[in-house]
């Protein structure tokens, strides 16, 4: 195969050329210093692309490492919006319970308002103490609070403190 490929070769060339021709064997000398000055070059070299490979193989764990951290930190983020998510929910669903519209007193509650609406326009004043009306009633403060509440808001009443002792206070049917 070499000699056909020689002779391919030798047929390109002129015969001139073909005579000044030498084998670079033959006619080659190099010094040993320059040979050991290659071999140490390539020493190094090899060295420096062993180091570079170690480094591109450090990298890549790190990559590694660091896609690892990115998918853990991403699961955590949908964990934690889903959370909130629910949170949110949650907090609707409280709301939405706060917001039904205020009842109306009971039966109860409305007979001791019609009570206190009949003493209070039977006296001339038209006034009574939380005690007084508490005695008349029958009834703790708490009740008579609830009671007092519901009149409160048509307008027609009022609750001052008690002239003479402040610490009092007293349920007053306005004038119309």
């Amino acid at each position: 195969m070499d000699k056909i490929a020689l002779a391919s070769l030798n047929s390109f060339a002129s015969n001139g050329m073909q005579a000044d021709f030498e084998s670079p064997a033959e006619s080659i000398t190099v010094p040993a210093s320059l040979l050991q000055d290659l071999l140490g070059a390539l020493q190094d070299l090899k060295e420096e692309v062993a180091q570079l490979r170690e480094e591109r193989d450090q990298d890549r764990q790190e990559i590694a490492v660091l896609r690892t951290r990115l998918a853990s930190m991403e699961s955590l983020q949908e964990s934690e919006i889903s959370r909130v998510c629910v949170d949110i929910a949650q907090d609707r669903k409280r709301l939405a319970s706060l917001e039904h519209p205020i009842k109306e007193p009971g039966k109860t509650v409305a007979s001791r308002a019609e009570k206190i609406e009949k003493y209070l326009s039977s006296r001339p004043d038209h006034r009574a103490t939380f005690e007084t009306l508490k005695g008349h009633l029958g009834i703790d403060n708490d009740l008579l609070g609830i009671a007092i509440r519901s009149l409160l808001p048509s307008g027609k009443y009022a609750v001052i403190k008690t002239p003479g002792d402040k610490r009092k206070r007293t349920l007053v049917l306005l004038p119309r």
